[in-house]
Formats: C-alpha cells, structure tokens, sequence
C-alpha cells in the first residue's frame, strides 16, 4: 500500500477520515488546559483538521503550527478557522521539516505512519524538538491493522521506539478516552534528553 499524498487528500476529499472525532480528544484537552506559556512553539504533524491546533489557537497560544501532505485537509482547516495564520499551515512531509519546536503532539499521526517509519518518527521528534523539548499524545494500545492504517501497538513496543532518545515520563492508559476509544488509548509524555 502507498501511503502517498494523493492517498491521504483522497481520503480527505471523500470524508473517508473514521479517525476525526470532530473536536479535540478529552486526553489532549486535559493536558492544553494546564500549559501556561502562551508562547510554546507547538507543531502537530498529520494534523489533518487539527481541532488540537484550533482549540490551541482560541486558547492563545499563537505559536502553532499544523503540518500535513493532504492539501484538502489542510484548506479544510483554513475554512474553519479562518484567523490561523496561512504561514503556519504548512503542507509538507513531516520528514522534511526542518524548523526546531518546544512541543509536539501526537494524535493519530503515528498509527498513521506505516510501522517501518516508527523508529524514523522518533529521530525526527527527536530532532525536531528544542532541547527538553516535549513529545505527548495519545497511542492506540491494541492490535489494528497489518495492512492499512491505523496501524496499532503496545507500551512495550512504543518504548522500544523511544527510550533511546527520550526521558519517558509517563505512558499509561488513558482515563478520559472517548467511549468508543475506552481502555485502547495511551497517554504519554516524552522529553527530549
């Protein structure tokens, strides 16, 4: 299967996007409601409509940027919240980025990248990231697909892609999940060593 540009905007331009909930995931709300620094530079990388960027924004926090191959969704977005600046919609592979960041999010981003990339997404946060810099999000916790996305893991997998790079300060099941999402989710934070 190729996971290409045009196979992720397609996606986006038939609404074929299941993993949407269509606002931010109780998980990262919780988490958002409790940063301070208005002036975190955050990137959310296949961010698709990024309702975590959107909420991020009205909350003031105007360092966000929201990164994605899928043009559609990425225009989709624009729609939405038309205030967001154009500059920091950035239609691009995330492999490719090159710009340093204080946080990023991970919200089914991850289960989206075929698992051969895994070990390549973590140099890249790693890489990505300003030193202490943070990664946190959410990672499903149960077996999915082997063929297509979303690709599904577990805690000792996910730690094997991370502890290299990273101080894993927490990875545990989340307590406030979607009910269709209930006891399948992750939680986790990880800082750049």
């Amino acid at each position: 299967m190729q996971l290409s540009e045009n196979y992720w905007d397609d996606r986006y331009k038939h609404n074929d996007i299941g993993w949407d909930i269509g606002y931010v995931s109780n998980p990262l709300k919780a988490y958002f409601d409790q940063l301070n620094d208005k002036n975190l530079k955050i990137l959310i990388p296949g961010s698709g409509h990024s309702h975590e960027a959107e909420y991020l924004f009205n909350k003031g926090f105007k360092n966000v940027f929201v990164a994605d191959l899928s043009e559609t969704a990425l225009n989709q977005f624009s729609k939405r919240v038309p205030n967001f600046p154009k500059e920091q919609l950035l239609h691009a592979n995330f492999f490719n980025l090159e710009a340093t960041f204080d946080l990023i999010i991970e919200q089914t981003f991850f289960c989206a990248l075929h698992p051969e990339l895994r070990l390549n997404y973590a140099k890249k946060v790693y890489e990505l990231l300003k030193p202490s810099g943070k990664l946190v999000g959410v990672l499903f916790n149960i077996p999915l697909n082997e063929t297509h996305p979303p690709f599904g893991g577990n805690k000792a997998e996910y730690h094997g892609y991370f502890k290299s790079l990273f101080n894993i300060k927490t990875m545990e099941p989340c307590y406030n999940s979607i009910s269709k999402r209930a006891n399948n989710e992750l939680f986790f934070i990880c800082i750049k060593s």
